[in-house]
């Protein structure tokens, strides 16, 4: 049998062209692909790091800097060192790409784990905060992720912000464990200001033991582009040395937290309307949650909107798809008057007549309710916008 030596250079000829239309970064990108294209450096690894400390360089030792480019949305550095090649973008958003090519496989995974050593900050756990991810699709460098503490109030510090009758459900929902995941899908409805947001930070708080949270910004774009959401749904958020130890020298294993997927105000995706509206869209969030996509992965998707449960695709809210559905009502007259004699802001044993927001006679939101205790409304509007939008908490 004969032996057939393969010249990658014939194989894949390369062409640049340039004009007026492409930056200096973008040619950096080009002349970092050149020693793989040619077969030169035939190995490639790559990370994407969404916080990066100020002082990294994201350069190895004995890097030598070829090129440099600088623009108002991001800075490019192409290097070379001994048989590797690098190429760093970082964001004025805070995150970072590092891509490295090298002769061998070894040689570009240790390069890349040098370049990224002690580049992101240490993660401190505070108290009141809990770690988020924000996905959205970038129309020059695709699907991004950067993560960010997000203020967040444990459930015993909110529970009194939310009706009686609505309470026990979301005590339930909050007490959740990983061992009790029975459904993928979780809804919030109900009206604007409400506080289904609070709540969903509250959610991510509670379940961070087992549960990273990511909150996608375009959910209308996720849906509409499958390499997109593929993207989002085997993202994760391993620390940075450990993932990058891992490409080369195990299998893929699989991940012992859940993601918790939140997509706000998607009004457009899950009413009786959806197919016709969205296409299919609706087709595969609900491969998401019991379809062959969401086989394997732990995904849980948790969903606002403002419609009533009644106006909701009868596929969304089938027995077994949902965790929960929870309705967020607002407060009846009387628990509203409650809640502003607890949240009254001056001082105990200074009420000599009874505040403007004791008359309120409608039922009326958690938002209308902080306007209110802070005199940004009065009675006689309270209950009046319950089929306005915004207000949002």
């Amino acid at each position: 049998m004969s032996h057939v030596t393969l010249d990658p250079v014939r194989l894949l000829p390369s062409v640049i062209t340039v004009d007026d239309s492409d930056t200096p970064a973008d040619v950096i990108d080009a002349l970092a692909l050149a020693p793989f294209t040619s077969g030169t450096e035939p190995h490639a690894a790559a990370e994407r790091l969404d916080e990066v400390l100020a002082e990294a360089t994201l350069l190895p030792p004995g890097a030598t800097v070829l090129r440099t480019a600088s623009s108002p949305t991001c800075d490019a550095v192409l290097a070379a060192g001994s048989g590797w090649t690098i190429r760093v973008t970082r964001w004025k958003s805070g995150g970072a790409e590092v891509s490295v090519t090298a002769q061998t496989s070894q040689l570009a995974s240790e390069v890349l784990q040098l370049a990224v050593k002690d580049a992101v900050p240490e993660r401190r756990a505070t108290h009141d905060a809990v770690r988020v991810g924000f996905w959205h699709r970038s129309p020059r460098h695709g699907p991004l992720r950067v993560a960010r503490p997000v203020e967040a109030q444990s459930w015993a510090g909110i529970q009194a912000n939310y009706p009686a009758r609505v309470r026990p459900a979301l005590a339930s929902l909050m007490a959740t464990t990983a061992g009790e995941i029975d459904g993928r899908l979780l809804l919030l409805h109900g009206a604007p200001g409400t506080g289904k947001t609070t709540l969903l930070r509250a959610l991510a708080r509670e379940w961070r033991s087992w549960c990273q949270a990511d909150c996608v910004l375009d959910p209308e774009r996720l849906f509409d582009d499958p390499g997109y959401l593929m993207d989002v749904m085997v993202g994760d958020d391993q620390p940075t040395e450990e993932r990058i130890a891992n490409v080369l020298q195990a299998p893929a294993r699989g991940r012992s937290r859940w993601r918790l997927l939140i997509l706000e105000d998607c009004d457009e995706l899950i009413t009786g309307e959806a197919r016709h509206l969205a296409g299919q869209a609706l087709s595969r969030l609900l491969n998401l949650t019991d379809g062959i996509v969401g086989q394997g992965r732990k995904v849980l998707i948790a969903i606002t909107t403002n419609e009533d449960l009644h106006r909701l695709h009868p596929a969304v809210t089938r027995p077994g798809r949902c965790l929960a559905q929870i309705e967020v009502v607002p407060f009846s007259p009387a628990e509203a008057a409650e809640w502003l004699r607890r949240h009254d802001p001056r001082p105990s044993g200074e009420h000599p007549e009874p505040t403007a927001t004791a008359s309120v006679t409608s039922p009326v939101t958690l938002a209308e309710l902080y306007a209110l205790r802070n005199g940004r409304m009065t009675a006689s509007l309270a209950g009046r916008h319950l089929e306005s939008t915004g207000q949002y908490l």
